[in-house]
Protein backbone atom coordinates (compact mmCIF):
# COMPACT_ATOMS: atom_id res chain seq x y z
CA UNK A 1 0.00 0.00 0.00
CA UNK A 2 1.42 3.24 -0.60
CA UNK A 3 2.76 5.72 1.75
CA UNK A 4 0.33 9.12 2.48
CA UNK A 5 2.08 11.63 1.27
CA UNK A 6 1.83 14.70 3.61
CA UNK A 7 4.20 17.22 5.11
CA UNK A 8 5.35 17.13 8.98
CA UNK A 9 3.45 20.24 11.20
CA UNK A 10 5.13 23.14 11.14
CA UNK A 11 6.19 23.87 7.85
CA UNK A 12 4.90 25.65 5.11
CA UNK A 13 4.91 24.41 1.55
CA UNK A 14 3.56 26.53 -1.44
CA UNK A 15 2.18 25.71 -4.98
CA UNK A 16 4.24 27.75 -7.41
CA UNK A 17 2.10 30.93 -7.87
CA UNK A 18 2.57 31.63 -3.99
CA UNK A 19 6.58 30.46 -3.78
CA UNK A 20 6.94 32.85 -6.83
CA UNK A 21 5.45 35.25 -4.19
CA UNK A 22 7.02 34.56 -1.15
CA UNK A 23 10.13 34.83 -3.43
CA UNK A 24 9.27 38.06 -4.98
CA UNK A 25 9.14 39.11 -0.87
CA UNK A 26 12.54 38.02 -0.45
CA UNK A 27 14.00 39.67 -3.13
CA UNK A 28 12.47 42.75 -2.15
CA UNK A 29 14.46 42.22 1.04
CA UNK A 30 17.40 41.33 -0.04
CA UNK A 31 17.41 44.41 -2.40
CA UNK A 32 16.67 46.70 0.42
CA UNK A 33 19.56 45.53 2.74
CA UNK A 34 21.99 45.61 0.32
CA UNK A 35 20.87 48.94 -0.77
CA UNK A 36 22.21 49.80 2.44
CA UNK A 37 25.48 48.39 1.72
CA UNK A 38 25.02 45.45 3.64
CA UNK A 39 26.92 42.05 2.76
CA UNK A 40 25.50 38.72 2.54
CA UNK A 41 26.48 35.62 4.56
CA UNK A 42 25.58 32.02 5.23
CA UNK A 43 26.31 29.82 7.79
CA UNK A 44 25.75 25.78 8.33
CA UNK A 45 22.44 24.92 8.87
CA UNK A 46 23.34 22.97 11.34
CA UNK A 47 26.12 23.77 14.10
CA UNK A 48 28.15 22.37 16.84
CA UNK A 49 26.02 21.61 19.73
CA UNK A 50 28.74 23.07 22.68
CA UNK A 51 28.80 26.18 20.12
CA UNK A 52 25.32 26.48 19.56
CA UNK A 53 23.88 26.04 22.34
CA UNK A 54 26.45 28.20 24.35
CA UNK A 55 23.74 31.09 24.92
CA UNK A 56 20.55 29.47 25.52
CA UNK A 57 18.74 28.87 28.30
CA UNK A 58 16.90 25.80 29.26
CA UNK A 59 13.94 26.26 27.10
CA UNK A 60 15.30 27.07 24.55
CA UNK A 61 17.08 23.96 24.50
CA UNK A 62 13.71 22.19 25.01
CA UNK A 63 13.05 23.61 20.78
CA UNK A 64 16.56 22.41 19.26
CA UNK A 65 16.74 20.29 16.86
CA UNK A 66 19.60 17.27 17.32
CA UNK A 67 21.52 16.06 14.44
CA UNK A 68 23.40 12.55 15.26
CA UNK A 69 24.17 9.58 12.81
CA UNK A 70 22.54 6.09 13.62
CA UNK A 71 25.74 5.42 15.50
CA UNK A 72 25.61 7.97 17.78
CA UNK A 73 21.70 7.00 18.71
CA UNK A 74 23.10 3.46 19.36
CA UNK A 75 25.90 4.31 21.49
CA UNK A 76 23.88 7.40 23.71
CA UNK A 77 26.45 9.69 23.08
CA UNK A 78 25.04 13.33 23.35
CA UNK A 79 24.55 14.90 19.80
CA UNK A 80 27.60 16.83 18.34
CA UNK A 81 25.33 19.18 15.83
CA UNK A 82 22.23 20.72 16.01
CA UNK A 83 19.94 22.64 13.85
CA UNK A 84 20.38 26.35 14.29
CA UNK A 85 17.29 28.00 15.81
CA UNK A 86 18.16 31.18 15.02
CA UNK A 87 20.87 33.23 13.05
CA UNK A 88 21.87 35.49 16.20
CA UNK A 89 24.08 32.78 17.45
CA UNK A 90 25.33 31.48 14.17
CA UNK A 91 26.42 35.39 13.59
CA UNK A 92 28.17 35.77 17.15
CA UNK A 93 30.09 32.36 15.97
CA UNK A 94 30.85 33.89 12.55
CA UNK A 95 32.46 36.97 13.71
CA UNK A 96 34.14 35.55 16.50
CA UNK A 97 35.46 32.60 14.25
CA UNK A 98 36.54 35.14 11.29
CA UNK A 99 37.10 38.27 13.38
CA UNK A 100 40.35 38.76 11.50
CA UNK A 101 39.14 38.67 8.27
CA UNK A 102 36.01 41.11 8.76
CA UNK A 103 36.01 44.50 7.93
CA UNK A 104 34.68 46.48 10.81
CA UNK A 105 32.18 47.81 11.10
CA UNK A 106 30.63 44.49 9.68
CA UNK A 107 27.36 45.16 8.00
CA UNK A 108 26.20 41.14 7.37
CA UNK A 109 22.62 40.09 6.12
CA UNK A 110 21.36 36.84 6.04
CA UNK A 111 18.02 35.28 4.62
CA UNK A 112 18.04 31.31 5.75
CA UNK A 113 15.96 28.45 7.58
CA UNK A 114 16.13 27.94 11.14
CA UNK A 115 14.69 25.39 12.91
CA UNK A 116 12.53 24.99 16.30
CA UNK A 117 10.44 22.11 18.32
CA UNK A 118 7.73 24.39 18.39
CA UNK A 119 4.20 23.10 19.59
CA UNK A 120 1.93 22.41 16.38
CA UNK A 121 -0.35 25.26 16.51
CA UNK A 122 -1.65 27.94 13.40
CA UNK A 123 1.18 30.28 12.53
CA UNK A 124 3.99 28.70 14.47
CA UNK A 125 6.62 27.21 12.35
CA UNK A 126 9.21 24.58 13.40
CA UNK A 127 10.85 25.61 9.60
CA UNK A 128 10.96 28.95 8.51
CA UNK A 129 12.43 31.68 7.05
CA UNK A 130 14.79 34.71 9.18
CA UNK A 131 15.59 37.78 7.21
CA UNK A 132 18.16 38.97 9.43
CA UNK A 133 20.45 42.39 9.13
CA UNK A 134 23.12 43.21 12.04
CA UNK A 135 25.82 45.82 12.24
CA UNK A 136 28.77 44.79 14.59
CA UNK A 137 31.40 47.09 15.45
CA UNK A 138 34.60 46.58 17.17
CA UNK A 139 35.09 48.00 20.69
CA UNK A 140 32.57 50.35 19.49
CA UNK A 141 29.24 51.37 17.15
CA UNK A 142 27.92 54.72 16.82
CA UNK A 143 24.23 54.88 17.54
CA UNK A 144 24.30 56.47 13.96
CA UNK A 145 23.70 52.46 13.10
CA UNK A 146 20.30 52.53 15.48
CA UNK A 147 19.10 55.14 13.16
CA UNK A 148 19.71 53.64 9.97
CA UNK A 149 18.31 50.24 10.77
CA UNK A 150 14.94 51.47 10.68
CA UNK A 151 15.33 53.58 7.65
CA UNK A 152 16.41 49.88 6.07
CA UNK A 153 12.80 48.53 7.45
CA UNK A 154 10.86 51.63 6.03
CA UNK A 155 11.88 51.38 2.45
CA UNK A 156 11.17 47.63 2.55
CA UNK A 157 8.15 47.53 3.81
CA UNK A 158 6.97 50.58 1.73
CA UNK A 159 8.33 48.47 -1.55
CA UNK A 160 6.38 45.19 -0.37
CA UNK A 161 3.12 47.47 0.04
CA UNK A 162 1.58 45.44 2.29
CA UNK A 163 -0.44 48.57 4.17
CA UNK A 164 0.31 51.39 6.70
CA UNK A 165 2.60 50.13 9.67
CA UNK A 166 4.45 51.92 12.32
CA UNK A 167 8.22 51.15 13.32
CA UNK A 168 8.12 51.63 17.45
CA UNK A 169 11.18 52.52 18.72
CA UNK A 170 12.65 52.68 22.45
CA UNK A 171 15.59 52.42 24.67
CA UNK A 172 15.69 49.78 27.90
CA UNK A 173 18.38 52.03 29.57
CA UNK A 174 15.61 54.20 29.09
CA UNK A 175 13.43 51.73 31.26
CA UNK A 176 15.55 50.45 33.70
CA UNK A 177 16.39 54.09 34.47
CA UNK A 178 13.11 54.68 35.21
CA UNK A 179 12.80 51.52 36.71
CA UNK A 180 15.23 52.78 39.47
CA UNK A 181 12.90 55.55 39.69
CA UNK A 182 9.98 53.08 40.91
CA UNK A 183 12.11 51.87 43.36
CA UNK A 184 13.01 48.71 41.51
CA UNK A 185 16.67 47.09 42.47
CA UNK A 186 18.68 46.57 39.45
CA UNK A 187 18.80 42.52 40.31
CA UNK A 188 15.11 42.69 39.70
CA UNK A 189 15.48 44.63 36.08
CA UNK A 190 15.64 41.48 33.68
CA UNK A 191 12.53 40.09 35.22
CA UNK A 192 10.11 43.35 35.46
CA UNK A 193 11.25 43.83 31.72
CA UNK A 194 10.12 40.29 30.46
CA UNK A 195 6.59 40.95 32.02
CA UNK A 196 6.60 44.73 30.02
CA UNK A 197 6.93 42.93 26.93
CA UNK A 198 3.94 41.19 27.59
CA UNK A 199 2.21 45.33 26.80
CA UNK A 200 -0.10 45.04 24.04
CA UNK A 201 -0.06 41.31 24.10
CA UNK A 202 -1.98 41.05 27.30
CA UNK A 203 -4.35 43.00 28.50
CA UNK A 204 -2.43 45.94 31.35
CA UNK A 205 -4.74 45.47 34.21
CA UNK A 206 -2.99 41.39 34.04
CA UNK A 207 0.43 43.19 33.16
CA UNK A 208 0.05 45.29 35.79
CA UNK A 209 -0.80 42.55 38.57
CA UNK A 210 1.82 40.48 36.96
CA UNK A 211 4.66 43.00 37.50
CA UNK A 212 3.02 44.08 41.43
CA UNK A 213 3.64 40.12 42.08
CA UNK A 214 7.32 40.47 41.54
CA UNK A 215 7.58 43.42 44.43
CA UNK A 216 9.17 43.06 47.35
CA UNK A 217 8.09 46.25 49.01
CA UNK A 218 4.44 47.97 49.35
CA UNK A 219 5.56 51.36 47.98
CA UNK A 220 7.38 49.48 44.97
CA UNK A 221 4.03 47.57 44.19
CA UNK A 222 1.86 50.82 44.74
CA UNK A 223 4.12 52.38 41.75
CA UNK A 224 3.64 49.55 39.24
CA UNK A 225 -0.28 51.28 37.77
CA UNK A 226 1.93 54.42 37.23
CA UNK A 227 4.73 52.89 36.11
CA UNK A 228 2.59 51.24 33.42
CA UNK A 229 0.60 54.28 32.54
CA UNK A 230 3.77 56.28 31.87
CA UNK A 231 4.81 53.41 29.63
CA UNK A 232 1.39 53.36 27.41
CA UNK A 233 -0.09 56.72 27.61
CA UNK A 234 3.07 59.48 27.15
CA UNK A 235 3.38 60.80 23.77
CA UNK A 236 4.72 59.18 20.67
CA UNK A 237 6.23 61.95 19.45
CA UNK A 238 9.29 64.04 20.16
CA UNK A 239 7.39 65.85 23.03
CA UNK A 240 7.90 62.51 25.66
CA UNK A 241 11.83 63.72 25.74
CA UNK A 242 10.66 66.54 27.83
CA UNK A 243 8.64 64.46 30.05
CA UNK A 244 11.25 62.08 30.86
CA UNK A 245 13.47 64.78 31.47
CA UNK A 246 12.01 65.99 34.18
CA UNK A 247 12.72 62.64 35.91
CA UNK A 248 16.51 62.76 37.95
CA UNK A 249 18.17 59.92 37.32
CA UNK A 250 21.79 59.14 35.11
CA UNK A 251 20.73 55.65 33.60
CA UNK A 252 17.48 57.06 32.30
CA UNK A 253 18.90 60.30 31.52
CA UNK A 254 21.78 58.30 28.97
CA UNK A 255 18.36 56.11 27.47
CA UNK A 256 17.04 59.76 26.58
CA UNK A 257 19.70 61.54 25.28
CA UNK A 258 20.63 57.74 22.81
CA UNK A 259 16.28 57.45 21.87
CA UNK A 260 16.75 61.01 20.91
CA UNK A 261 19.47 60.47 18.73
CA UNK A 262 18.67 57.73 16.86
CA UNK A 263 14.77 59.35 16.40
CA UNK A 264 16.09 62.62 14.75
CA UNK A 265 18.53 60.53 12.90
CA UNK A 266 15.88 58.32 11.47
CA UNK A 267 13.80 61.31 10.53
CA UNK A 268 16.77 62.45 8.67
CA UNK A 269 17.36 59.25 6.99
CA UNK A 270 13.62 59.64 5.93
CA UNK A 271 11.23 58.10 7.84
CA UNK A 272 8.22 60.31 7.67
CA UNK A 273 6.85 60.82 11.53
CA UNK A 274 3.90 59.03 11.03
CA UNK A 275 5.61 55.97 10.69
CA UNK A 276 8.00 56.24 13.66
CA UNK A 277 7.01 56.31 16.69
CA UNK A 278 8.34 56.17 20.25
CA UNK A 279 7.10 53.92 22.33
CA UNK A 280 8.24 53.62 25.89
CA UNK A 281 6.15 50.40 26.17
CA UNK A 282 8.50 48.33 23.78
CA UNK A 283 10.67 46.47 26.20
CA UNK A 284 11.54 43.05 23.96
CA UNK A 285 12.01 39.82 26.13
CA UNK A 286 15.85 39.07 25.58
CA UNK A 287 18.11 40.24 28.02
CA UNK A 288 20.71 40.44 25.48
CA UNK A 289 19.34 44.06 24.78
CA UNK A 290 21.13 46.74 25.88
CA UNK A 291 19.87 50.21 24.88
CA UNK A 292 17.57 50.28 21.50
CA UNK A 293 14.83 48.46 20.55
CA UNK A 294 12.44 48.35 17.72
CA UNK A 295 9.31 46.84 16.85
CA UNK A 296 7.09 47.12 13.82
CA UNK A 297 3.73 46.96 13.55
CA UNK A 298 0.91 47.01 10.37
CA UNK A 299 -1.16 49.73 11.86
CA UNK A 300 -4.85 48.26 10.45
CA UNK A 301 -4.01 44.58 11.78
CA UNK A 302 -2.67 45.60 15.38
CA UNK A 303 -3.48 42.15 16.49
CA UNK A 304 -1.19 40.33 14.01
CA UNK A 305 2.03 41.69 16.66
CA UNK A 306 5.46 42.47 15.47
CA UNK A 307 6.49 41.75 12.19
CA UNK A 308 9.98 43.13 12.63
CA UNK A 309 11.88 43.44 15.48
CA UNK A 310 15.41 43.78 17.25
CA UNK A 311 18.22 46.26 19.02
CA UNK A 312 21.39 47.02 20.51
CA UNK A 313 23.58 44.58 22.08
CA UNK A 314 26.89 45.33 23.70
CA UNK A 315 28.83 42.26 23.45
CA UNK A 316 27.70 39.73 20.49
CA UNK A 317 30.21 37.31 21.11
CA UNK A 318 31.38 37.48 24.36
CA UNK A 319 31.11 33.53 24.91
CA UNK A 320 33.68 33.11 21.68
CA UNK A 321 36.36 35.59 21.85
CA UNK A 322 37.33 38.30 24.49
CA UNK A 323 37.52 40.91 21.79
CA UNK A 324 34.03 43.40 22.91
CA UNK A 325 31.42 43.31 19.64
CA UNK A 326 29.23 45.64 20.10
CA UNK A 327 25.90 45.37 17.39
CA UNK A 328 22.53 46.07 16.84
CA UNK A 329 20.47 44.78 14.19
CA UNK A 330 16.83 43.51 13.19
CA UNK A 331 14.86 40.55 12.08
CA UNK A 332 12.11 39.57 9.78
CA UNK A 333 10.49 36.52 10.50
CA UNK A 334 9.63 35.89 6.34
CA UNK A 335 7.81 32.28 6.77
CA UNK A 336 5.19 33.97 9.54
CA UNK A 337 4.63 36.77 7.98
CA UNK A 338 4.00 36.19 4.57
CA UNK A 339 1.70 33.30 5.52
CA UNK A 340 -0.29 35.90 7.33
CA UNK A 341 0.04 38.35 4.78
CA UNK A 342 -1.39 35.65 2.34
CA UNK A 343 -4.40 34.48 4.92
CA UNK A 344 -5.57 38.27 5.17
CA UNK A 345 -5.10 39.11 1.40
CA UNK A 346 -2.49 41.75 1.72
CA UNK A 347 -0.67 39.92 -0.73
CA UNK A 348 -1.45 37.80 -3.58
CA UNK A 349 0.19 34.85 -5.19
CA UNK A 350 1.37 35.72 -8.75
CA UNK A 351 -0.56 34.05 -11.20
CA UNK A 352 1.77 34.74 -14.19
CA UNK A 353 4.81 32.41 -15.87
CA UNK A 354 8.85 33.12 -15.21
CA UNK A 355 8.90 32.31 -18.79
CA UNK A 356 7.87 35.48 -20.80
CA UNK A 357 7.89 33.13 -24.24
CA UNK A 358 7.21 29.74 -25.87
CA UNK A 359 8.35 28.44 -28.44
CA UNK A 360 6.01 25.73 -29.67
CA UNK A 361 6.43 22.60 -31.65
CA UNK A 362 4.69 23.08 -34.95
CA UNK A 363 6.99 20.84 -37.02
CA UNK A 364 8.97 18.30 -35.03
CA UNK A 365 11.57 18.22 -38.02
CA UNK A 366 12.46 22.34 -37.15
CA UNK A 367 13.53 21.24 -33.68
CA UNK A 368 17.39 22.72 -34.55
CA UNK A 369 15.36 25.61 -35.43
CA UNK A 370 13.42 26.25 -32.44
CA UNK A 371 16.19 25.62 -29.99
CA UNK A 372 18.56 28.18 -31.92
CA UNK A 373 15.69 30.99 -31.37
CA UNK A 374 15.10 30.28 -27.77
CA UNK A 375 18.94 30.16 -27.49
CA UNK A 376 18.71 33.93 -28.97
CA UNK A 377 16.39 34.95 -27.13
CA UNK A 378 17.26 34.08 -23.71
CA UNK A 379 21.17 35.58 -24.60
CA UNK A 380 18.66 38.97 -24.99
CA UNK A 381 17.77 38.43 -21.76
CA UNK A 382 14.42 37.02 -21.92
CA UNK A 383 13.37 34.20 -20.30
CA UNK A 384 12.19 31.65 -22.97
CA UNK A 385 10.64 27.80 -23.01
CA UNK A 386 10.46 25.41 -25.80
CA UNK A 387 7.52 23.05 -25.37
CA UNK A 388 8.80 19.79 -25.67
CA UNK A 389 7.47 16.42 -27.23
CA UNK A 390 5.25 16.52 -30.21
CA UNK A 391 1.24 17.00 -29.18
CA UNK A 392 -1.31 18.89 -31.36
CA UNK A 393 -1.02 22.71 -31.54
CA UNK A 394 -4.61 23.00 -29.40
CA UNK A 395 -3.06 21.28 -26.40
CA UNK A 396 0.18 23.49 -26.61
CA UNK A 397 -2.10 26.58 -26.22
CA UNK A 398 -3.80 24.56 -23.27
CA UNK A 399 -0.95 23.91 -21.70
CA UNK A 400 0.27 27.90 -22.43
CA UNK A 401 -3.33 29.05 -21.19
CA UNK A 402 -3.07 27.38 -17.89
CA UNK A 403 1.02 28.64 -17.83
CA UNK A 404 -0.14 32.12 -18.19
CA UNK A 405 3.12 32.55 -20.15
CA UNK A 406 1.70 35.96 -22.30
CA UNK A 407 3.78 35.26 -26.06
CA UNK A 408 3.99 32.11 -28.29
CA UNK A 409 6.11 31.69 -31.04
CA UNK A 410 5.36 29.58 -34.52
CA UNK A 411 6.88 28.91 -36.79
CA UNK A 412 6.65 26.19 -39.33
CA UNK A 413 8.21 25.89 -42.82
CA UNK A 414 6.22 28.37 -44.55
CA UNK A 415 7.58 31.24 -42.13
CA UNK A 416 10.94 29.84 -41.85
CA UNK A 417 11.05 30.08 -45.80
CA UNK A 418 9.80 33.34 -45.99
CA UNK A 419 12.21 34.28 -43.14
CA UNK A 420 9.38 35.44 -40.57
CA UNK A 421 8.69 34.44 -37.31
CA UNK A 422 4.89 34.43 -36.11
CA UNK A 423 4.07 35.58 -32.85
CA UNK A 424 1.05 35.38 -30.70
CA UNK A 425 -0.28 37.48 -27.91
CA UNK A 426 -2.28 35.29 -25.81
CA UNK A 427 -3.28 37.89 -23.61
CA UNK A 428 -4.95 39.80 -26.11
CA UNK A 429 -5.13 36.31 -28.88
CA UNK A 430 -3.58 38.96 -31.11
CA UNK A 431 -0.87 37.65 -33.50
CA UNK A 432 2.15 39.59 -35.27
CA UNK A 433 4.09 37.99 -38.53
CA UNK A 434 7.07 39.88 -37.86
CA UNK A 435 10.72 39.30 -39.46
CA UNK A 436 13.22 36.72 -38.12
CA UNK A 437 15.81 39.37 -38.03
CA UNK A 438 13.61 41.65 -35.73
CA UNK A 439 12.05 38.95 -33.57
CA UNK A 440 13.85 40.16 -30.06
CA UNK A 441 12.77 43.82 -31.17
CA UNK A 442 8.97 43.00 -31.38
CA UNK A 443 9.00 40.52 -28.69
CA UNK A 444 10.53 43.76 -25.82
CA UNK A 445 7.75 45.81 -27.34
CA UNK A 446 4.66 43.59 -26.58
CA UNK A 447 6.11 42.57 -22.98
Amino acid sequence: MPVQPRTPPGVLELLPPQQLAFQRMLDTVRRGFERFGFLPVETPVFELTEVLLTKSGGETEKQVYFVQSTGALKQGDTPELALRFDLTVPLARYVAQHEHQLVFPFRRYQIQRVYRGERAQKGRFREFYQCDIDVIGKDSLSLAYDAEVPAIIYGIFTELAIGKFTIRVNNRKLLRGLLETFGWPEPQHAAVLHELDRLGKMERAEVVTRIAALATDDATKQGVAKLVELLVDSPRDQRVFEVLRARDNATLREGVDELERVYHGGIALGIPAASFEIDLSIARGLDYYTGTVYETFLDEHPKLGSICSGGRYENLAGHYTKSKLPGVGISIGATRLFAQLLEMNLIGAVHAAVAQVLVLQVESALGPAYAELATELRAAGLNVEVYGGEDKLAKQFKYADRSKVPLAILLGSRERDAGIVKIKDLRTTTEHEVPRSEVVTQIRGLL
